[in-house]
């Protein structure tokens, strides 16, 4: 089951510091790169400018709702990734060009973005009965993953005799070919409707299963033919028990749409007063604010 990468704030990378000053940075026989020099050059590049936007964006956001992002927010949210990828968090913070402190920060900007979308959206009751409709509640189940149809079915049998669950994860042991969840039984972390990592298929079997219940029917996915047993499910109940999940699941969405996000900092920058001073950037706010971001 792969898994994705999934903080990202608005396409732009982790800002660091650009100083226009003449400290060294570097020196060659072929003489000294200073600080200024250094500005200048990146200034000119499109990353250099998105760094800046970010820079402004991260200060404004800031200002504005920095008091609603505590530090206990952020640090869940850290280890919830470094459970996740377990053992090989280390290497995919290098993949990403990323270090623990990088990648705080970078969550702590979506964060605040978050709570700017929360500030800008108006949840109608439509929108609530909309996302009800795709609603499923966090379940966890166990899988005995295999290659051929015929194995998962003698799988089944062999529930149909003894239908608990201290059998199931003795069989995940001895058949299963998914080496990452055998050894603990098949069983896979809580997941339910947003949930973008595992199959539309195995997901629509499992929502479907009562707690203590199992497959009866192998579950064919791009992996193989999974047999899954329901560890726990609440139930999905009413709409009016799950209104602060529905409304979080929208505000999840809208994080992921451009259009949403665009017309979001538009309005965080206008209400930020943000003055740029040098001439050769007044325009880099140009997309949100609709015109010259110049000196005041």
């Amino acid at each position: 089951m792969k898994k994705k990468w999934l903080v990202a704030i608005s396409g732009i990378v982790l800002t660091f510091g650009l100083a226009a000053c003449s400290k060294t940075v570097a020196t060659t026989s072929g003489g000294k790169i200073t600080e200024s020099e250094y500005y200048s050059s990146m200034k000119k590049t499109s990353s250099g400018k998105q760094v800046l936007q970010q820079m402004i964006l991260n200060k404004v956001l800031e200002k504005e709702y920095g008091s609603k992002v505590s530090d206990k927010k952020v640090n869940e949210q850290y280890n919830t990734y470094k459970k996740q990828y377990g053992s090989s968090f280390d290497s995919v913070l290098a993949q990403n060009d990323m270090t623990k402190s990088s990648f705080k920060q970078e969550i702590r900007s979506n964060l605040l973005l978050k709570e700017a979308v929360k500030d800008n959206t108006k949840i109608t009751n439509k929108q609530l009965k909309a996302q009800w409709k795709e609603y499923e509640p966090k379940v966890t189940v166990a899988h005995i993953l295999v290659s051929k149809k015929s194995t998962a079915e003698d799988i089944i049998n062999k529930l149909k005799e003894d239908g608990s669950y201290a059998n199931f994860k003795k069989l995940a042991k001895k058949y299963s070919t998914d080496s990452s969840t055998k050894n603990d039984g098949g069983k896979l972390a809580a997941f339910d409707n947003t949930d973008t990592s595992l199959d539309s298929t195995f997901k629509k079997a499992a929502f479907g299963l009562k707690q203590g219940s199992f497959t009866t029917e192998p579950v064919k996915t791009e992996y193989g033919y999974h047999v899954i047993y329901s560890i726990k499910n609440p139930g999905k109940g009413k709409m009016s028990d799950h209104t602060s999940e529905l409304k979080s699941q929208i505000i999840d969405s809208k994080m992921s749409d451009s259009t949403t996000l665009q017309t979001v900092v538009s309005k965080v920058l206008k209400k930020g007063n943000v003055s740029i001073k040098d001439k050769d950037l007044q325009n880099i706010l140009s997309s949100y604010l609709g015109s010259s971001s110049s000196s005041k």
